[in-house]
Order: C-alpha cells, then structure tokens, then sequence
C-alpha cells in the first residue's frame, strides 16, 4: 500500500465516488478540482445522463464552474466502476434507506462495496462515508477479506463518516473535521492524504469502527432528540399562550449548558429521521430499548397531525373555507431534497379532513415531485401544485401554511401577511415578526 500512497502524493491513482448524491457529487468535484483521476460512479442512469449533460440541481449550481472544468480533464461518470489496474480508492458514498421487514439498511453499501471489489487489486483502500448501522464496517471487513485480500497487509480499510449541512454557509465540506477510523496506521495516512484535498486533512481517528458508527448516529440523535424537545415545548407554549421563540431566545442567553433548537412540522431529510434509528436496532438486539430516541421518534411522527390539527381549529374558529396553500415542500430550508418532507405529511392529513390543498415551492416542478412520490411509494398528487404565489392564486385560499421558508420566497410571504392578501398565515417555524397593521392573522406553531 506504500505504492498507492505515493500515488495519492503524486495524484496518479484513480478515487472512484460511488453515489453522485449530496454527498458524492461535491466530493468528486471537489477531488477532481485539484488534480486526482476520478471516475463518479452512480447506478441511476438518469442521474448519469442528467450529469453528462451538465445539467445541475439548483443545490449543486454554486459547482457548476468546477464542474464543466473537471468534466474536461479529470472527472469521468460511469454507471459501473473502471476496471483499470491502475493503484484506485473506492470511496462509498451511496445512501443507506430506513431499515423494516423488506430492507436491511446497508444494501447499497453492500452493492458498491461488492462493485469496487470485483475489480480490486492488492494495495487498494476502501473508505466508507455513508452513515451505517453499527457493525457495518466490520461487515464490509470481511468481504474484502473473501476475496482473499489482507486487511492492513495488502489492503486498507476506513470509515471516514460523512458530514454535511445542505445550504449552511458556514460549514461545508472544506472546514468540517471529521471522524475516522482506519484498519492501521497507513491506511489512515492515505486516508489523510486524501482527505487534505477535501476538509485540510483534518480527521480525528478513533480506535474501533463501532466507535466511528455509533458518533455518526449519535449526532444526529442528540439533533432529534432536541428537535423533539423543543416541538414538546411548542405545543405546551401552544396550551399556555406564550410564545415558544421567545421561551428559546430567552434560554439562549445562559452562556453555558444550553443549545438553542428551534420547532417545526418535523424533521426530514436523509439523516435525522434515519441515523438514530441505528441506534435503536442495536439496543434491540441486546433485548434492550433505546427509551429516549424511541420517544423522539413518535413525538416527531406526530408534528404534522398536530399542525394539521392546529391549523383546522383556526379555519374552523375564523370560519374560512377549507383551502390551504403549503408553502415549503422540501424537508429543509433552502434545500432541494423532499425526501421524508414533513410538507406532505401534513398535506396528507389535510385532504384527508377534507381540505383542498395546494402546494407551493419554487426548487420543484410536478414532474419532479410525481416521481419522488412514486419512487417512494406514496400517493399520486392530491394536492394542486402552483408555480407561484400570484393574487389569482391567494384568492383562492383562505391560509398559508409555511412549513418550510426558503431564502427565494421569505420576502414574498411576508409581504403578502403586510399587504393583508389572504385571512390566514399559519407559519411553522415561527420567522415571520407580528406586524399590527396587517389584517392578517398570524399564526405560529408554539405561539
């Protein structure tokens, strides 16, 4: 392995990225950008063909430039890895679904690790970035093994987890440190090599990979466990007719032993919603329970009945007609990803009563969204979508409900609540400031 991290030095080897997602897609422009050979594997043709196109999701625009110059010289996109013999890393960076009765959650990482390894040869390395359930990488250790390869002799092994906020302006990929566990000590120096093409090199490593796996999953459930707190606090704020920002805001003050999160419909996303559950199903195995993620998980469940119902007893209360706008479809602000959106959730509970809905969000058009909905096994459509929020369309409605605000359409919504254009607003995440001269009433969730 000497030989590979010469290469890595000399950026002669070849990365291979499998999975162009949230996570991959930047990583391998960010490789290709400073000179290494990297071949973007992802087995969604359409992906591949959106990509050869160089046709950008708005979220990946801000690489655009980047793009089309490795597109030139160093990046290349495959459906399949390369079966070049040249010195390679695989880095696996493919999604892991939520695990039930029909899908175990490593099942794409099971898929690529197999792909690289098929064409594999002594003195590769393998660094896994997908969030996995504990005991993943010592499951992956042994297919290396079964093909007859020596890990840490011939062949090297990290779990480096990925770390990434979508649409954080702070924190991206080049500044965040990250956790990693490698399967000796040159593995982890070509893994650093690596990676100081990415964050700087600035990885702490950690002695097992259960101890790798479980801090992936711990981050994001302490991130559940305080969302689920908070949006507790907002329904009691809710009952006591106080104002849960201001609860938060106040609380925020104390300069130590407290970490302000503020409520929503529920969290989404990838990785939220998923992660702990990680942790959950390895208590189980011990005939244990993980009793306060269990807990966050039903009270995130169950925001979006309780929106829908808040947002019934208004319309029911101001005696409006039953048809509402849900503004915000994505799982987070500013993002384009819908995948475990609280938006629909709440939709869902809407049309259900009986309301007409409609759907608003400027990232999506309805081709997108049909197919999300049946790429995961969801209803059609039954809401109307809209591709603006114009007067004819806020005549028809008697509330907005934001679930989600986007930078693009913040100014918008809150004009329409100052110029009084519809009876009702009803925002989620408590941003839009109380105007009294608006005849518009404003209605936030903990307020």
């Amino acid at each position: 392995m000497e030989k590979l991290l010469n290469k890595i030095q000399s950026k002669s080897c070849i990365i291979e990225i499998f999975g162009l997602g949230y996570v991959g897609f930047p990583l391998a422009v960010k490789l290709s950008s400073v000179g290494f050979n990297v071949i973007g594997v992802d087995v969604n043709k359409e992906r591949i063909a959106r990509l050869e196109r160089n046709e950008l999701q708005d979220s990946e625009e801000n690489l655009k430039e980047k793009f089309l110059v490795c597109r030139k010289e160093k990046l290349e996109l495959a459906e399949h890895p390369s079966k070049n013999k040249i010195e390679k890393i695989g880095i696996i960076c493919v999604p892991t679904p939520i695990p039930d009765q029909n899908t175990v959650s490593d099942v794409f990482v099971i898929k690529a690790v197999k792909s690289f390894l098929d064409n594999s040869k002594e003195g590769d390395c393998l660094i896994l970035e997908s969030s996995v359930e504990v005991g993943t990488t010592e499951k992956v250790q042994k297919l290396i093994e079964e093909k007859g390869f020596k890990i840490g002799i011939n062949f090297g092994l990290s779990f480096c987890p990925e770390r990434i906020d979508p649409s954080n302006k702070e924190w991206g990929i080049e500044n965040i440190p990250r956790i990693i566990y490698s399967s000796d000590d040159l593995t982890f120096r070509i893994s650093k090599e690596v990676y100081k093409n990415v964050n700087g090199g600035n990885l702490i490593r950690v002695e097992y990979p259960k101890i790798a796996e479980v801090v992936k999953s711990f981050e994001n459930a302490f991130r559940l466990v305080n969302i689920s707190l908070v949006n507790e606090l907002a329904i009691l704020c809710d009952n006591l007719g106080i104002n849960v920002k201001s609860v938060i805001d106040a609380a925020a003050t104390k300069p130590f032993g407290f970490l302000p999160h503020y409520p929503g419909a529920g969290a989404g996303g990838h990785c939220i919603p998923k992660d702990p559950r990680f942790l959950l199903e390895s208590a189980k195995k011990f005939q244990g329970n993980f009793a306060t993620i269990d807990n966050a998980l039903k009270i995130n469940n169950k925001m979006p009945k309780y929106i829908s119902n808040s947002l019934q007893n208004s319309i029911k209360k101001l005696g409006l007609k039953k048809s509402i706008l849900v503004s915000g479809l994505s799982y987070k602000s500013n993002v384009e990803d819908m995948r475990d959106s609280a938006s629909f959730k709440v939709i869902n509970e809407l049309v259900s009563s009986g309301y007409q809905v409609f759907g608003y969000d400027p990232f999506f058009k309805e081709e997108i969204i049909k197919k999300y909905l049946i790429e995961n096994n969801l209803s059609e459509i039954n809401f109307e979508l809209v591709d603006n929020l114009s007067d004819n369309i806020l005549e028809r409605i008697s509330c907005i409900c934001i679930v989600q605000h986007h930078d693009i359409t913040f100014e918008q919504i809150n004009e329409i609540y100052k110029k009084s254009k519809v009876p009702l607003i009803y925002d989620c995440q408590n941003k839009i400031k109380n105007d009294s001269n608006s005849k518009t009433i404003l209605d936030c969730l903990g307020n």
